[in-house]
Protein backbone atom coordinates (compact mmCIF):
# COMPACT_ATOMS: atom_id res chain seq x y z
CA UNK A 1 0.00 0.00 0.00
CA UNK A 2 1.32 3.64 -1.06
CA UNK A 3 1.80 5.76 1.77
CA UNK A 4 0.24 9.31 1.62
CA UNK A 5 2.71 11.87 0.81
CA UNK A 6 3.07 14.64 3.46
CA UNK A 7 3.35 18.09 1.90
CA UNK A 8 3.22 20.12 4.91
CA UNK A 9 6.91 19.87 5.59
CA UNK A 10 8.61 21.60 2.49
CA UNK A 11 12.19 19.98 2.07
CA UNK A 12 13.67 20.71 -1.33
CA UNK A 13 16.69 19.10 -2.58
CA UNK A 14 19.98 21.68 -3.92
CA UNK A 15 18.91 20.83 -7.78
CA UNK A 16 14.90 21.21 -6.89
CA UNK A 17 15.81 24.36 -5.01
CA UNK A 18 17.56 25.74 -8.05
CA UNK A 19 14.67 24.93 -10.06
CA UNK A 20 12.23 26.69 -7.76
CA UNK A 21 14.87 29.40 -8.42
CA UNK A 22 14.20 29.98 -11.42
CA UNK A 23 9.94 29.27 -11.14
CA UNK A 24 10.13 32.44 -8.82
CA UNK A 25 11.72 34.23 -10.63
CA UNK A 26 10.57 33.93 -14.56
CA UNK A 27 6.85 32.56 -13.07
CA UNK A 28 5.55 29.66 -14.54
CA UNK A 29 7.64 28.14 -17.05
CA UNK A 30 8.07 25.28 -19.41
CA UNK A 31 11.19 22.32 -18.83
CA UNK A 32 12.78 23.31 -21.44
CA UNK A 33 12.83 27.07 -20.49
CA UNK A 34 13.70 25.85 -17.06
CA UNK A 35 16.51 23.71 -18.38
CA UNK A 36 17.63 26.31 -20.58
CA UNK A 37 17.99 28.91 -17.88
CA UNK A 38 19.42 26.18 -15.73
CA UNK A 39 22.47 25.80 -17.81
CA UNK A 40 22.77 29.53 -18.56
CA UNK A 41 22.63 30.40 -14.91
CA UNK A 42 24.36 27.19 -13.15
CA UNK A 43 25.83 24.85 -15.24
CA UNK A 44 25.54 21.97 -17.56
CA UNK A 45 22.02 20.17 -17.23
CA UNK A 46 20.38 17.57 -19.70
CA UNK A 47 17.13 17.84 -20.64
CA UNK A 48 15.71 14.94 -19.19
CA UNK A 49 17.51 15.12 -16.05
CA UNK A 50 15.63 18.15 -15.77
CA UNK A 51 12.28 16.96 -17.02
CA UNK A 52 12.58 13.61 -14.60
CA UNK A 53 13.62 16.27 -11.59
CA UNK A 54 10.34 17.94 -12.14
CA UNK A 55 8.17 15.18 -12.25
CA UNK A 56 9.32 14.19 -8.95
CA UNK A 57 8.77 17.78 -7.58
CA UNK A 58 5.06 17.69 -8.45
CA UNK A 59 4.81 14.20 -6.95
CA UNK A 60 6.36 15.28 -3.83
CA UNK A 61 3.93 18.62 -4.02
CA UNK A 62 6.54 21.31 -4.83
CA UNK A 63 5.33 22.48 -8.19
CA UNK A 64 1.92 21.96 -9.96
CA UNK A 65 1.68 20.75 -13.74
CA UNK A 66 -0.76 22.14 -15.67
CA UNK A 67 -1.48 20.11 -18.53
CA UNK A 68 -4.22 21.80 -20.23
CA UNK A 69 -1.94 22.48 -23.15
CA UNK A 70 0.58 20.59 -25.38
CA UNK A 71 3.47 21.98 -23.42
CA UNK A 72 3.05 21.63 -19.86
CA UNK A 73 3.58 24.22 -17.40
CA UNK A 74 4.53 23.89 -14.24
CA UNK A 75 4.99 26.84 -11.27
CA UNK A 76 5.79 26.45 -7.88
CA UNK A 77 3.27 24.98 -5.50
CA UNK A 78 3.97 27.01 -2.44
CA UNK A 79 5.06 30.84 -2.27
CA UNK A 80 9.13 31.56 -2.02
CA UNK A 81 8.98 33.20 1.37
CA UNK A 82 7.07 29.91 2.90
CA UNK A 83 9.91 27.80 1.49
CA UNK A 84 12.69 29.99 2.22
CA UNK A 85 11.18 30.66 5.89
CA UNK A 86 10.63 26.79 6.86
CA UNK A 87 14.51 25.98 5.66
CA UNK A 88 15.63 29.32 7.20
CA UNK A 89 13.88 27.85 10.79
CA UNK A 90 15.21 24.30 10.35
CA UNK A 91 18.99 25.71 9.56
CA UNK A 92 18.58 27.40 12.56
CA UNK A 93 16.91 25.12 14.78
CA UNK A 94 20.06 22.55 13.60
CA UNK A 95 22.74 24.53 13.64
CA UNK A 96 22.29 27.34 16.27
CA UNK A 97 19.73 25.36 18.59
CA UNK A 98 17.11 27.59 17.46
CA UNK A 99 19.12 31.01 18.44
CA UNK A 100 18.83 33.51 15.79
CA UNK A 101 20.70 36.17 17.64
CA UNK A 102 23.33 33.42 17.46
CA UNK A 103 22.81 33.07 13.46
CA UNK A 104 23.32 37.00 13.11
CA UNK A 105 26.53 37.32 15.31
CA UNK A 106 28.01 34.54 13.50
CA UNK A 107 27.02 36.28 9.93
CA UNK A 108 27.94 40.03 10.95
CA UNK A 109 31.16 38.26 12.54
CA UNK A 110 31.95 35.92 9.19
CA UNK A 111 31.16 38.86 6.35
CA UNK A 112 32.20 42.36 5.52
CA UNK A 113 28.26 43.83 6.12
CA UNK A 114 28.51 47.52 4.37
CA UNK A 115 26.94 50.26 6.04
CA UNK A 116 23.73 50.26 4.00
CA UNK A 117 23.31 46.99 4.97
CA UNK A 118 24.00 47.50 8.48
CA UNK A 119 21.51 50.69 8.46
CA UNK A 120 19.24 48.07 7.16
CA UNK A 121 19.33 45.72 9.54
CA UNK A 122 19.12 48.70 12.31
CA UNK A 123 15.78 50.19 10.56
CA UNK A 124 14.54 46.76 10.64
CA UNK A 125 15.23 45.98 14.71
CA UNK A 126 13.23 49.36 15.57
CA UNK A 127 10.47 48.03 13.39
CA UNK A 128 10.98 44.94 15.40
CA UNK A 129 10.58 46.64 18.52
CA UNK A 130 8.19 48.96 17.70
CA UNK A 131 5.70 46.42 16.87
CA UNK A 132 6.07 44.16 20.11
Amino acid sequence: MKQEKKHNNIEPTKSELEILQVLWQHGPSTVRFVNDTLNQQKREVNYTSTLKLMQIMTEKGLVVRDESNMKHIYHPAHPEEKVKGQLLNRFVDSLYNGSASSLMMQLLGNKKTSKKEMDAIRELLKKYDADK
